[in-house]
């Protein structure tokens, strides 16, 4: 679709400034109370958080990070139990190998940083499993700095806020972070106000201008918004990709995994295909999770497993 060009659009100065008051005066009314926002959350815990929120909602993720950060509230701690116990603690958060690369990225904090969370882009992008977004994200929230933080939420309200579609590209743009960048707000603010627009963002994304059905009545920045000025247009680029789980390779997977996580010893092969139905299936399954590092045999025929470095 042709998006008309003598429309206004919050890319002016005067529209963005309006837009930051706008925007961050909803967060202070509207912002939900979560632990790693407040004050005197450590730069661990919002990097625990981050990785827990890929993918997750944040309902799952409340309790699991609040027993994560009370049985391992530094870096230290974690490094200093096998990988196993990281991922019996994942508990069905899903994608399991996030707590691998969890347990990798506390290792590395220990080893090269001294216990520390780093507060540099590139030291925290060097980091094992961590990626362009959970390191902005964490310099960006735990200490300040002044980096767009572009989640499937911003990038949505920024499409239908800046460019009048309803949904944004199916991957992210270099377009895209530049767009998110241009509208952070400039520094010189003491505390600095370009974590707030994030998260203030982020949180607009989530609460109001949903993927499937936007309140536009409730939202705060109406007046601004392209997509909504045009009459709220139809997607119209490719349809937004649906995870299918019954019967998946994932599904069979996280079972065999609920099974793990629940023993206390070495499980016999034999008692884990209760998780599947079908053979060859599960045994590519298995095969797919000994490879990830999920599991691991607990000796040379591989005829018991166990989660890594807990059975041995």
């Amino acid at each position: 679709m042709t998006v008309p060009t003598d429309r206004p659009t919050p890319m002016d100065g005067h529209r963005v400034d309006a837009l930051h008051r706008v925007v961050l005066s909803w967060y202070g009314e509207n912002a939900r109370d979560l632990p790693w926002r407040r004050p005197d959350a450590a730069a661990w815990g919002v990097l625990v958080s981050e990785v827990m929120l890929q993918q997750t909602p944040v309902a799952r993720v409340l309790p699991v990070w609040r027993d994560w950060l009370a049985r391992w509230p530094t870096p230290a701690d974690l490094a200093a139990e096998p990988s196993g116990e990281a991922v019996r603690a994942w508990g069905r958060l899903g994608y399991p190998r996030r707590a691998l690369r969890l347990h990798a990225a506390a290792a590395a904090i220990v080893e090269r940083h001294g216990g520390q969370v780093p507060a540099q882009l590139e030291e925290l992008r060097a980091l094992p499993g961590v990626g362009v977004y959970t390191a902005a994200a964490v310099a960006s929230f735990a200490f300040g700095r002044r980096h767009a933080v572009v989640d499937t939420n911003v990038r949505r309200v920024l499409a239908r806020l800046v460019e009048g579609r309803a949904l944004p590209a199916p991957s992210l743009t270099s377009a895209e972070t530049r767009l998110a960048e241009r509208l952070l707000p400039a520094d010189g603010d003491e505390p600095p106000l370009s974590p707030r627009w994030n998260v203030a963002v982020m949180e607009l994304g989530a609460l109001v201008c949903t993927a499937r059905s936007p309140r536009c009545e409730a939202c705060p920045v109406r007046e601004h918004c392209r997509w909504h000025g045009l009459g709220r247009p139809a997607h119209d680029g490719p349809p937004p990709r649906g995870q299918a789980w019954a019967g998946t390779d994932r599904q069979v997977r996280g079972r065999i995994m609920a099974i793990a996580r629940a023993a206390r010893g070495p499980v016999a092969v034999g008692q884990l295909s209760d998780a599947w139905e079908d053979e060859e299936q599960g045994m590519r399954c298995l095969e797919s999770l000994l490879a990830d590092g999920l599991l691991e045999a607990a000796g040379d025929q591989r005829e018991e497993l166990g989660l890594p470095g807990v059975h041995r």
